[in-house]
């Protein structure tokens, strides 16, 4: 009798093989493609995720159209679709935009391999190479239709309006998008050089009012106030921010006690403790600064000694707060105050309460790094205020992207189709079996339009036919135009995205697509036994 097979993996381990591995792949991706695609376009609906809250039915819910928020929170258990979870949280942390778009094209790319692989029996690596071979010429085409218009600061000022306007035609803000668009290119511009950091741009939300009434200010605006008795206005600011505990010094001893027989004592406990505070705030004040501000409380006393100086005290701005006003001040966060000379103070030019809505904030002008400005979002509900900053959050990450990679490419389905084009003519020059994997890429690059036009409810094949004709006699720039439901013309309408953006989403969904077919075997581990009485 022959030997058993031996036992490679610990009991209760998994291992899926073959077929088997490779459709739970392909049907893991493709249902997160699934998911989101109804997201997709200008007309994409929004979806509402509600966490499993055990405070009542009390958690907070989360309405939103943005593929990378709806994948994030949606608890996933297929490797495959955690794969293409990964890539929209990549392509949102990139490029701000088309994490919706990358996860949906990735998953048309799997679903044509899913055909090639089980209907016509080609082998995965042969799919491969044909969507490698797919993925180079759709990178030339793309690069072809390309324009640069960064040596023209007018005409580059109107690609990025452009561009703003089309990110947020799919977003809550598309109503009010000419609004938002000239708020986000204003904040961008203002960043200095190829700097592509956002932490000089705030965004606050208050409750109140209409989006229509949102607004950039500035300079730097911190949701706190100025302390009781100290001037509410101050030119020629030396800032010093610092994160130390400006209250009673207490025993740091847990359960420490201290047993004074008289009155007398108390006092002069106090009375020391107010000394070694007084000394503190002396150390502080022969830095030669006018404003201090801490991240940690400042009690009564001590906030007197400042008033008396003629000093501005901001006490508990939060952690994030103080890390953006010291980096727009051009400050150093200090801790000890010994050595005057090492430490860097934060310079503006006016610092003021002023009020927005029903609150009062403290603005600061003429900061040392010019370009810091903040935006404050008005709206009737907090949902409003979050879909409405996430929207905007798009809208400054591509844009700041673009400003370092000027050149931009049609949107509205254009470019998917003009890929699509370039990828069917190299699909006539090859031979063999892998002429069928370039033509599933190009038909994987029509969906995009074609789901585009299904979520707003036009007749997809008729209108996808149109844009294939106009493509094959070589207009470029024809699109979709969804206003009136047909074809246009996106140089004339407008419609915009970023080449940097685009080429991201193409390349990502390909590699991402390729390493999922390339799956022949999946093993889950044991699961972690549990201990007696557990």
């Amino acid at each position: 009798m022959a030997d058993p097979m031996p036992q490679i993996l610990k009991e209760q381990a998994q291992e899926d093989r073959g077929e088997t591995a490779r459709l739970q792949s392909f049907v893991g991706a493709i249902a997160i493609g699934d998911l989101v695609k109804s997201t997709l376009g200008p007309k994409g609906m929004d979806k509402i995720l509600q966490p499993m809250g055990g405070d009542g039915g009390r958690s907070n819910v989360t309405i939103t159209n943005d593929g990378a928020t709806i994948l994030k929170s949606v608890w996933i258990d297929n490797p495959a679709a955690r794969c293409l979870v990964d890539l929209s949280r990549t392509q949102d942390i990139q490029c701000g935009d088309g994490t919706t778009s990358v996860v949906v094209l990735a998953a048309e790319l799997l679903r044509e391999a899913e055909q090639l692989i089980s209907m016509q029996r080609i082998h995965p690596q042969i799919v491969c190479q044909g969507y490698r071979m797919a993925l180079e010429a759709a990178r030339k085409a793309l690069d072809g239709i390309a324009m640069d218009n960064g040596k023209d600061s007018a005409k580059f000022r109107e690609d990025l309006i452009r561009i703003a306007k089309t990110t947020l035609s799919s977003k809550l803000l598309s109503h009010d998008k000419d609004l938002f668009a000239t708020l986000a290119v204003d904040a961008v511009l203002r960043l200095s050089g190829t700097s592509s950091s956002l932490e000089a741009i705030q965004v606050i939300k208050k409750p109140g009012g209409s989006l229509a009434d949102s607004f950039l200010e500035e300079g730097f605006l911190l949701e706190k106030r100025i302390g009781v008795g100290q001037p509410k206005k101050m030119e020629n600011c030396h800032v010093m921010v610092a994160n130390t505990p400006m209250d009673t010094d207490k025993v740091k001893i847990y359960g420490a006690r201290v047993k004074v027989d008289s009155f007398e004592a108390v006092h002069e406990i106090e009375k020391a403790e107010q000394e070694k505070m007084k000394e503190k705030v002396e150390k502080i004040k022969k830095h030669n600064c006018n404003v201090f501000i801490n991240r940690q409380l400042i009690y009564n006393y001590p906030d007197q000694l400042f008033r008396e100086a003629g000093m501005v005290a901001i006490e508990h701005s939060d952690f994030d707060g103080t890390e953006r006003l010291a980096a727009v001040l051009g400050a150093d966060i200090v801790s000890t105050f010994d050595s005057p000379e090492e430490t860097k103070l934060g310079f503006c030019k006016m610092i003021e309460e002023v009020m927005i809505g029903e609150d009062r904030l403290i603005r600061f002008s003429g900061c040392k790094k010019q370009e810091a400005c903040s935006i404050v979002l008005r709206g009737s509900s907090s949902h409003v205020l979050e879909e409405a900053e996430r929207s905007l959050h798009d809208a400054l990450a591509v844009l700041s992207q673009t400003v370092k990679e000027t050149r931009v490419v049609y949107g509205g389905g254009c470019s998917e189709m003009w890929m699509a084009k370039a990828v069917d003519d190299l699909a006539r020059t090859v031979e063999g079996k892998k002429a069928a994997a370039v033509e599933a890429f190009a038909k994987a690059l029509r969906q995009i339009p074609t789901i585009i036009l299904d979520n707003a409810g036009m007749d997809s094949a008729e209108i996808v036919g149109q844009l294939r004709a106009r493509h094959t006699k070589g207009e470029k720039s024809t699109g979709i135009d969804i206003n009136e439901g047909g074809v246009g013309d996106m140089g004339v309408l407008g419609v915009m995205e970023s080449y940097l953006s685009k080429l991201s989403q193409i390349c990502s969904a390909a590699e991402a697509a390729e390493m999922i077919i390339r799956v022949d075997d999946i093993i889950k581990c044991a699961p972690r036994q549990r201990a007696p009485g557990m």
